[in-house]
């Protein structure tokens, strides 16, 4: 059994942002974005991020606290041990703004002089509930900037090239030694006449101006995996925009929002569904359609004498893990009777007939159950 205080690295009486730091540090260390899929940085990222999902919650860590791990599961916490989707779910949950991509994922464009890396594009894909169910290829249109076609990149003028800058003699960078009370300090920053780039373009391009990109559209294909959930993400590494003078391109950040679907409630890998049984099955027995989130009807066969409401559960009929289409969660099938809004004469018989019989010789019970019946069915 783990010591999630230790996982952390934090006291048992750390604070809630103590907590907060101390996670936030170690699952950007450990994301598997930043280990190229690391199976051992997947493990310690869903280990730590088990362990401060636990002792974030006050109800959880107070559980965890007085009896551990066992506390959790028996206190009514709903703990169980997250799944590597789980864990990037609550990785951006927390840390999902687009700042945190940019920490995440950066350090590449910031080189001090030369050619930079492009910005990387954050885009964001519509999905249903179907399309995750099973997996689905998506063709997205973006705009991106591109290597100019007329300087290629450089950002001069065809014929021209471009100089070392003279103010910064092609460092990119400039210091600057101011005196004061305590001493000397001495300050670094970007060139402000190159930019940082250490050179500089006397005759721009005239098509882009001296920048060396322009904007041009794009089709991306994107394999949407099956098991993606609303805030989860893929990253198309190589794929964005164009760096300046020819530098490498940035990254494409693909933001996953799936729509509800008003015929299921989704937990997890696990879905529930209401189901609407007439009558006479719920009394005699039959079968009814369940749907499921692929688009097929399931045959689920409903035993005599069912109770409105049971629940049915239909194995390996849910959602499939990320990343693991084989692998899925279960269909819970709610069942509740479906009443017909109005009855023949015949069936009003036959209803009365079945409240005698159920009610025996007492005829005042028999007409009292007949009376709730014209009262339910309006007659």
């Amino acid at each position: 059994m783990a010591d999630f205080y230790a996982v952390l690295g934090v006291d048992r009486g750390s604070t809630d942002d103590e907590i907060k730091k101390a996670y936030r540090k170690l699952a950007m260390a450990n994301h598997p974005d930043r280990n190229n899929g690391s199976k051992d940085a997947e493990e310690r990222f869903k280990s730590i991020t088990e362990a401060y999902d636990v002792l974030r919650d006050p109800q959880k860590r107070a559980a965890y606290d007085r009896y551990g791990e066992a506390g959790l599961r028996g206190g009514g916490a709903g703990f169980h041990h997250v799944d590597l989707s789980e864990a990037l779910g609550i990785f951006m949950r927390d840390f999902g703004g687009f700042g945190g991509f940019e920490e995440l994922f950066g350090g590449r464009a910031a080189s001090s002089n030369g050619p930079r890396s492009g910005a990387d594009v954050k885009i964001e894909i519509p999905l249903t509930l179907a399309e995750v169910a099973t997996g689905v290829d998506k063709k997205i249109q973006i705009k991106l900037l591109d290597p100019c076609e007329v300087c290629s990149g450089s950002g001069a003028e065809p014929g021209s090239r471009s100089q070392v800058c003279t103010t910064c003699g092609g460092q990119g960078e400039v210091r600057r030694a101011q005196r004061s009370f305590f001493g000397q300090f001495v300050t670094v920053g970007p060139c402000p006449t190159c930019h940082g780039e250490g050179r500089v373009v006397p005759t721009p391009c005239k098509r882009c101006r001296g920048e060396g990109r322009q904007r041009g559209d794009h089709e991306l294909s994107v394999q949407i995996p099956a098991g993606v959930a609303t805030g989860q993400y893929m990253t198309l590494r190589g794929v964005g925009n164009a760096g300046t003078r020819n530098g490498p391109r940035g990254d494409v950040h693909v933001l996953f929002d799936v729509a509800d679907d008003p015929r299921f409630e989704r937990q997890g890998v696990d879905l529930r569904t209401r189901i609407a049984a007439p009558l006479s099955v719920m009394v005699l027995g039959g079968n009814v359609k369940v749907p499921t989130p692929d688009g097929r009807q399931l045959e689920l066969r409903i035993p005599a004498g069912t109770q409105d409401g049971r629940v049915f559960r239909l194995r390996r009929q849910g959602m499939s893990h990320l990343g693991e289409r084989d692998k899925k969660g279960d269909l819970y099938a709610e069942v509740h009777v479906q009443l017909p809004e109005r009855i023949t004469d015949r069936q009003r018989e036959l209803i009365e007939e079945f409240a005698r019989l159920e009610h025996g010789a007492d005829e005042s019970a028999a007409r009292s159950a007949g009376d709730r019946l014209r009262d339910i069915f309006g007659g």
